[in-house]
């Protein structure tokens, strides 16, 4: 039985970003394949309901998005993998950004055709921000794409960061013939026929196949062999350091439909992804993964993954130490002494019970109500707790109220599983109490709708209030008095006011007037 150390320097914990549709869910397909989980990769568009492990919710296969972390768990060549596959869609970015706080690396996966997008943009910022070594990964060759050197370019300078092709496409579309892989001193060929080799190696300097084949012949082998020579050249040097610390970014080629690339990608990714990496506490403290002392942190929480069992899963990352079903532990918020006795692993569409756990991995704790998002969980005597993980704040508001009143338990517990789950914000109306919804995009409030139908057989009428620009306020300075028709006072999930201004022009008209009272922004 390998020791801690053993099981710690094996762990890999990454995220997969991607704008929607770039394949994120596809190359998670993929790999889990290739890890032996499943036994076919079925694409969410897929027919007869054979759709992506990692995308279980309903509302996800039907419309063919992810709008919730899954959290995959898997064995590749002797390594402990845990894949956070995060929301592709904008609207969820709060959800990603949390789940980036548990994670060592990152995949970023993008289309080949598009190119750098939006949202691929406005996540890697934020793992930029925090030194998060990035992987990338060019998807969709199998498709007529933009050329390659047009894709790193735009890859520098709009993210800036260096990139390093670790291989390189030979065409694209009906031309791809395969990926000369400068990395493995080889070629990767392009679907072999029966009996033809899959890899072929290139002479001492990299520059030719060392024996010729049919593969010289292709449309675009002369001006794969001229750009590779002048990457070479011109390009830069790989620095592992510079990995690590989120400078340097390899850069990968393939197709997840066709499962081409997929494979090297993974093993090449296997050698340069960083073990466990220490978490910052709220007093600017580091805790090293090797510490003794089991911690870790709740950074999503989700109601009723199996309909049929009603359950609440706290999902944890574990920061030190070893984690023992049965273990004691202490809920920093509160103070409260837990016993950990249910905890499962997720394994595609299949959960285990899980005996122990080591950084790195992800735990899943069965949940009665005690868990936010953000909670530490620590053993021993010797208080932990970990930095606050980020919230956004909501610019779409709507009044919520339950379509038939008999149904009030219903939806009151539907509204505030949906809102400790961090699927959408709530706030009360500081006088009447009613409740209003908030959501960084408008696809939070479909999602409310139709969780609260499905999963809590509750119809809810939404009436829209526009956009808002919500202001938190210290709770000394304010007089109820200082609302109006155009700055809403409300209460947030945690009992602190917070005006909803109607527009900026109404922000700059109340600091007029309060010049002494501050208000806040969340991210």
């Amino acid at each position: 039985m390998a020791s801690f150390e053993e099981e710690l320097k094996n762990r890999r914990t990454f995220a997969i970003i991607s704008h929607p549709d770039a394949g994120k869910t596809t190359i998670t397909e993929q790999m889990l394949l290739l890890g032996g989980v499943v036994r076919e990769a079925g694409t969410v568009k897929g027919r007869k309901g054979n759709f992506a492990k990692s995308d279980w919710m309903e509302i996800e296969q039907k419309r063919g998005i992810s709008v919730t972390s899954s959290v995959l768990q898997f064995d590749f060549q002797g390594k402990r993998i845990n894949i956070l596959d995060t929301p592709g869609h904008e609207d969820f970015s709060e959800d990603t950004y949390r789940t980036l706080m548990a994670v060592d690396s990152v995949i970023m996966v993008i289309d080949s055709a598009k190119g750098i997008e939006p949202q691929t943009k406005k996540l890697f910022e934020i793992v930029k921000e925090r030194h998060i070594p990035i992987f990338t990964f060019f998807n969709k060759l199998d498709r007529d794409g933009r050329p390659p050197l047009d894709l790193v370019d735009e890859l520098e300078s709009t993210l800036g960061i260096d990139a390093y092709p670790m291989n390189w496409p030979i065409g694209s579309g009906q031309i791809l013939s395969g990926l000369f892989d400068m990395y493995h001193n080889r070629v990767e060929v392009y679907h072999p026929e029966e009996g033809e080799e899959r890899f072929l190696p290139l002479n001492a300097e990299g520059t030719d196949l060392a024996t010729e084949n049919k593969i010289q012949l292709a449309p675009a082998w002369d001006e794969t062999q001229e750009e590779v020579e002048m990457l070479k050249d011109a390009g830069n040097t790989f620095d592992e350091n510079k990995v690590l610390k989120g400078e340097l970014t390899p850069v990968f080629f393939g197709s997840a439909l066709t499962n081409f690339g997929v494979e090297t990608f993974l093993e090449t990714y296997m050698q340069y992804a960083p073990a466990p990496s220490s978490k910052k506490t709220v007093d600017d403290k580091e805790v090293e993964p090797d510490n003794p002392q089991f911690s870790g942190f709740v950074f999503k929480i989700q109601a009723n993954m199996n309909p049929n069992h009603r359950d609440r899963i706290a999902f944890v990352r574990c920061v030190s130490g070893e984690f023992q079903r049965g273990m004691d532990v202490t809920l920093a918020r509160t103070g409260k002494k837990l016993r950990l006795s249910n905890v499962t692993e997720f394994m595609a569409d299949s959960r285990e019970n899980v005996d122990t756990a080591v950084p790195g991995d992800i735990i899943g704790l069965y949940d009665t109500g005690n868990f936010q998002i953000g909670d530490t969980i620590y053993a021993g005597k010797k208080k932990v707790e970990f930095e606050e993980l980020p919230t956004f704040t909501p610019e779409l508001f709507m009044h919520v109220h339950a379509k038939n009143v008999l149904k009030q338990k219903s939806f009151h517990k539907g509204v505030t599983q949906l809102v400790q789950e961090g699927t959408i914000q709530m706030y009360t109306a500081w006088d009447s109490g009613d409740y209003i919804l908030g959501a960084v995009g408008s696809l939070q409030f479909e999602v409310f709708q139709f969780r609260m139908e499905n999963e809590y057989n509750t119809e809810v009428v939404l009436e829209p209030m526009g956009s808002k620009i919500a202001r938190w306020i210290n709770p000394e300075q304010l007089d109820p008095k200082m609302a109006s028709s155009r700055n809403l006072l409300v209460r947030d999930r945690n009992e602190q006011p917070v005006f909803l201004f109607e527009n900026q022009f109404a922000e700059r008209w109340f600091k007029d007037k309060y010049p002494d009272v501050e208000l806040e922004a969340k991210l």
